[in-house]
């Protein structure tokens, strides 16, 4: 006691140290911030990341594996079921981290909370549910807990040397670095953690196909992992979309993204969409919220109820859909708006001789090889080690059967019991163990069958251990066993994929109709392509209108907010839109920039404006050759929410003028050899091609003359020019050289 006070002392300080403390007392001193990191804030950042966030090349991270060792200990592989709170308390030997966190730990292990493809946990009573957010697990003292059978492989031969153990925090007993399981546990079982500056995300894999995948990979290191294993597969099924590029990028970097899908089933009797499995990352709570939101905010009008009916059978959401709605059509849309469809992201990130590595799977299966390589051998060399010990004390048996007489002798004669070992060694040649072997031996052994079944076991040892030196020394035949055990695995714990796929061409793309105010707005597109929507309120409030220098109004029309625009431009495309994708604007503003803002091409730019509710009507394209095509404006009309259209119109001859007409308009024609003519659209017929040339309206005799202008006439307009009229097509029209353009003329 005396010692340990005299060790706990403090150092008492001379004089001189003690002024010098006093003199530095509240001194700051400076010191590069890289230092102080690496100082302090590195260990501490490591400790996290190897001591508790990421998994090791066994599939376990510190608090599983403390916890799954302990109940081992326990005799839980075997035995039944016991307490939760039992085995949190016996936990505490090796993680002293508090009761909460061990059981949560046991909880997400457990078969009952559906988290793991395997559990490792068998488990009695209310563990909660991996899917479902709200619903929390029991006390410890309620619930009840065992090893599962799976935990077999991963103690197997945990007792013969295969891994290193340590002795745990308060040196009390010893505790496994690793466990060798004889399967890749790392891969079949998911593996979230989130360390300091890094994060790990590893997707559990049928185990099955990983098996065989490890298998294929021993024997021809260059094999296609996608071949063999097709995929990630979750606890929760749900459908996994199949992107062979994304999964082999996954399988080489350990990167990458799966989109999973929910499984859905309809009811037609009470037209219930009832969801059966969900994806992974999301819960029942999060699906039911955001569904909410979208009905409240008139995003969905399709559906009527959404309830969680999940029992003892499992998932389930009851969906409510209104009567006539398609439900197929509905979980498009659902897929599209909710978590119902959401992507898990990979991070294959391991810890690999204490260090965090990113690795694919085919890194992981090498290094996982690599590792289990390690503990057969050590395994082998228990064995042989052993039987080794075995060999040489049953030799010094054979030496006996010589002369088992000499034996007792030795032993009558000896006066004291210390000099029966000594004796032993002098009179047969035999070292100390062996002696002490053979003073132990029973009177009632001292026979000849007894011996000369000890001498038969000699030659079965001497087979068995040279067998093992042959093995040990053979990577190929190590392997071998790797092998066989993986097989037997597959064999007893093999199960069919709960995870299925879906391919692309099972995606259909739904137009989502956002919830958009509607109400009357003038638009204005200026000749250089600048757009304003001003409200009638703004409007009745504005001053003229302001546009760039040179620039001037090109068109004005009343509108709706809600109503689709069409921007025909000078290179015979046509860009979509809808007038709720401009903001309100003043008169005083210069607008929104249409090329700018629709991603026109390079040198491309705005020729004619359309606004249309139901794309009813024409489309009349005047060209510089006297040709005019009249277009259906449904021609324009796509099914998918396409922003632009090539082949608006014919690029073959020069665009004059673009016109929309809603039915019948009489349309004036000017050239440039002086000749006007007035044609009535109603002579023209509708063609379905939209880069149709059109037909012959105005004749061009004088060569090298072009139609210049053309005009839409007004009533009053038409019936001034009406010596212009022509009643067929074509025609050369009359010289009309004192005849104003139509938009210069007023009437009273």
């Amino acid at each position: 006691m005396a010692k340990k006070k005299k060790d706990n002392e403090k150092p008492k300080l001379t004089p001189e140290q003690a002024n010098a403390y006093i003199a530095g007392a509240g001194q700051v001193v400076e010191e590069p911030i890289t230092l102080t990191l690496e100082k302090n804030y590195m260990p501490y950042a490591m400790s996290v990341i190897v001591s508790r966030a990421f998994p090791e090349i066994d599939g376990f991270k510190p608090s599983h594996r403390k916890l799954l060792y302990t109940m081992y200990k326990m005799g839980l592989l075997t035995g039944g079921l016991t307490k939760s709170a039992n085995i949190v308390g016996q936990t505490m030997r090796l993680n002293p981290h508090g009761d909460a966190a061990i059981y949560e730990t046991m909880v997400r292990l457990a078969r009952g909370n559906e988290t793991l493809l395997h559990p490792y946990v068998q488990s009695k009573g209310n563990f909660g549910k991996a899917y479902s957010r709200d619903m929390a697990y029991a006390a410890s003292r309620y619930t009840e807990a065992k090893l599962d059978p799976i935990c077999n492989e991963l103690f197997r031969d945990i007792d013969k040397n295969t891994v290193d153990f340590v002795p745990n925090y308060d040196n009390t007993m010893q505790e496994p670095t690793l466990f060798p399981a004889s399967f890749p546990t790392i891969l079949v079982n998911g593996n979230v953690g989130i360390g300091v500056s890094m994060a790990s995300s590893i997707c559990s894999f049928n185990l099955s196909e990983v098996c065989e995948t490890t298998i294929a990979l021993m024997k021809n290191p260059e094999h296609n992992a996608l071949d063999t294993l097709k995929g990630p597969d979750f606890p929760g099924g749900a459908s996994l979309l199949y992107d062979e590029a994304e999964l082999d990028q996954i399988y080489r970097t350990g990167r990458g993204s799966v989109k999973l899908r929910a499984k859905y089933q309809f009811d037609k009797d009470t037209k219930t969409l009832e969801i059966v499995e969900i994806p992974a990352t999301t819960t029942i709570e999060a699906i039911k919220e955001k569904i909410v939101q979208l009905v409240k905010a008139g995003k969905i009008r399709e559906i009527s109820d959404v309830r969680d009916e999940s029992d003892l059978n499992g998932l389930k959401i009851g969906i409510d859909i209104k009567k006539g709605v398609d439900p197929d059509a509905l979980m498009q849309k659902l897929y599209r708006l909710t978590p119902l469809q959401d992507s898990y992201s990979c991070n294959f990130n391991i810890l690999v001789h204490g260090y965090p590595k990113v690795m694919g799977v085919y890194d992981i299966i090498r290094e996982w090889v690599d590792f289990r390589v390690d503990c057969v051998k050590r395994r082998i060399t228990f064995d042989l080690s052993k039987k080794q010990e075995k060999l040489h004390l049953l030799k010094a048996l054979g030496k006996i059967l010589l002369d088992i007489d000499k034996a007792i002798k030795i032993i009558r004669e000896t006066e004291e019991e210390a000099e029966v070992v000594p004796n032993l060694m002098i009179g047969f040649s035999i070292d100390e163990t062996q002696a002490e072997y053979i003073a132990e031996i029973k009177l009632r052994h001292l026979n000849r069958e007894y011996i000369m079944k000890r001498l038969e076991e000699t030659k079965a040892l001497e087979a068995d251990i040279a067998d093992l030196k042959e093995t040990l020394g053979s990577d190929k035949k190590v392997k071998a066993i790797i092998i066989s055990e993986l097989k037997e695995v597959i064999k007893k714990y093999g199960q069919p994929r709960k995870t299925q796929f879906f391919y692309k061409t099972d995606i259909e793309e739904v137009e989502v109709e956002e919830e958009v105010p509607d109400y009357q707005c003038t638009l204005f597109l200026s000749a250089s392509g600048y757009f304003k929507k001003i409200t009638p309120q703004s409007l009745r409030m504005a001053s003229e209108q302001k546009y760039k220098e040179g620039d001037f109004l090109s068109q004005e029309m009343e509108s709706n907010n809600k109503n689709e625009l069409l921007f025909f431009t000078d290179k015979a495309q046509v860009y979509k839109t809808k007038a709720s994708a401009f903001e309100d604007t003043k008169a005083s503003a210069l607008g929104d920039y249409i090329p700018a803002k629709l991603g026109f091409d390079e040198n491309e730019n705005v020729s004619y404006m359309v606004q249309t509710t139901d794309y009813e009507g024409y489309m009349i394209f005047v060209y510089n050759n006297g040709k005019v095509a009249k277009v259906p404006l449904n021609a324009y009309e796509t099914k998918t929410n396409r922003k632009k259209l090539s082949n608006a119109y014919s690029a073959k001859a020069g665009l004059v003028a673009a016109f929309f007409v809603g039915t019948n308009e009489q349309i004036m024609l000017r050239s440039s050899n002086g000749r006007a003519m007035i044609f009535d659209t109603a002579l023209l017929l509708p063609k379905a091609t939209r880069d149709t040339i059109g037909v012959q309206v105005m004749t061009l005799k004088t060569k090298g003359s072009v139609v210049e202008k053309a005009f839409i006439l007004t009533p009053e307009q038409s019936e001034s020019l009406a010596k212009y009229r022509s009643k067929t097509i074509p025609v050369a029209g009359n010289f009309a050289k004192d005849v104003p353009d139509p938009d210069q003329m007023t009437f009273l």
